[in-house]
């Protein structure tokens, strides 16, 4: 069709992957908030241990960034999760007037047992020691995949 000397195409749907963002699950935004809640009861636990565990030597300010969860889309079953960090080493030397920093970063993954539900992953882990708490199917905790990671 052309309007006014523009050509307009018709956009073709998106094809449906088989996956989508735990937060999208089962639509378009529906499971934000639940997973929020998960994701803030991990990050609390992090930052509640960082300072004794993860955050001593040269990352110090080491901060949990996002936490993402894959659902598969038919059965609403966690493929995999994957929790991103970062954090950062400044110094100032003393002929350079320049600071310098070594900034790194961290996709660790959550050891998520496949046929796990995302029903089931967001009760677990949902409440005040959910760091510490085995994942669903397992006798593994989020902290100690981290301590594989980080």
């Amino acid at each position: 069709m052309i309007i006014a000397g523009m050509l307009l195409l018709a956009a073709a749907p998106l094809a449906a992957g088989s996956h989508v963002d735990a937060r999208d699950y089962p639509s378009a935004g529906a499971g934000e908030a639940a997973f929020a809640v998960m994701e803030r009861a991990l990050v609390r636990g992090f930052d509640y241990i960082c300072g004794d565990t993860f955050c001593e030597g040269d990352y110090g300010n080491l901060r949990a960034l996002q936490l993402r969860c894959a659902v598969s889309r038919d059965g609403g079953t966690v493929a995999a999760c994957l929790w991103s960090f970062a954090g950062s080493h400044a110094s100032v030397g003393p002929f350079d007037p320049k600071p310098s920093v070594d900034a790194q970063t961290w996709a660790c993954r959550l050891p998520v047992v496949p046929g796990t539900s995302l029903a089931a992953l967001l009760e677990r882990l949902r409440g005040p020691d959910a760091l510490d708490t085995p994942l669903p199917g397992t006798d593994v905790s989020s902290y100690q995949a981290l301590t594989d990671c980080l």
